[in-house]
């Protein structure tokens, strides 16, 4: 990890002498959750739960980040070794979870890596992010994740720079969807429902940004056509910040009719959250 180059900013830091990326992260490890997680996609949590394990830190750090609580911070949770990583993944498959799913783990890519060599699960792997990949980063991982589920956030650049101060989001995001897709290309279920191999992708409804967000189904259709979309209206201000006062209010049931009724005129299959998940019960407590 010297000269950090593993996400799209490719900022340099010298995280293997434990300086700290944009990411807020060292070259060591740090989890701030692993547990069973029921509020996932039905097809990824189903009954058992699916088996989450949160990273600290992100290399995309949105403003509206509902996990903002570790995402920018480099002293919650606890760090751990890949070989700590194997032994969690254990611990998680002999409680019953459907699959392991690494949330926001672009910055510790390498390390995630390295534990799964050690010792891949019998259960799929999931590969939760923001969708701000690099097409190096797809391809490390493609022989290792069964099931990618990334955000797609923006279709436009300019919510993409304010927000999360990466203009190159729409254009780089969707290559490395791509690059996702073409390395599972088809939504393969059990018996049971539950997705095997495949890729869901996510879209989160923001205040005052009904534009973007018909944008980016409009984009996700033409590209990623029979790619399922999960469209979330769960956004929740976490934050206040006078730099952003559309933000510091939920999505209101306008606005998300307006996103709805476009999936639906572009026929794209999938899932439509109720707007009562917009509560601070689904944001998870970070503690081991």
């Amino acid at each position: 990890m010297s000269g950090c180059n593993l996400c799209p900013r490719g900022c340099g830091a010298e995280r293997s002498g434990g300086s700290v990326g944009f990411c807020c992260a060292s070259d060591t490890m740090r989890i701030a959750r692993a547990a069973p997680h029921m509020w996932e996609e039905p097809p990824i949590s189903g009954s058992k739960g699916s088996g989450t394990i949160f990273f600290c830190g992100c290399s995309l750090g949105c403003v509206f980040c509902q996990n903002h609580d570790i995402s920018r911070s480099g002293t919650v949770g606890r760090e751990i070794s890949p070989q700590e990583l194997v032994r969690i993944m254990s611990d998680l498959e002999e409680q019953g979870v459907h699959n392991i799913n690494f949330v926001t783990g672009t910055h510790f890519i390498p390390q995630i890596i390295a534990a799964l060599k050690v010792r891949r699960p019998s259960v799929p792997i999931v590969w939760n992010s923001g969708g701000y990949e690099t097409e190096e980063a797809v391809e490390m991982l493609a022989p290792w994740v069964d099931i990618w589920l990334p955000d797609y956030k923006y279709a436009l650049s300019a919510p993409a720079e304010k927000y999360s101060a990466a203009p190159d989001y729409p254009e780089t995001a969707m290559k490395a969807l791509r690059l996702m897709r073409a390395s599972q290309p088809e939504n393969i279920c059990d018996c049971d429902g539950m997705l095997r191999k495949g890729m869901i992708v996510r879209h989160l409804v923001l205040p005052l940004n009904v534009k973007n967000s018909i944008a980016a189904l409009e984009r996700v259709a033409e590209e990623l056509p029979g790619v399922p979309v999960s469209l979330m209206s769960q956004y929740t201000p976490v934050v206040s910040d006078p730099r952003y006062p559309e933000l510091d209010r939920k999505i209101t049931a306008r606005e998300y009719d307006k996103v709805c009724a476009r999936m639906e005129e572009l026929d794209l299959e999938g899932f439509m959250q109720e707007r009562g998940s917009s509560t601070g019960e689904f944001i998870p407590r970070w503690e081991l």
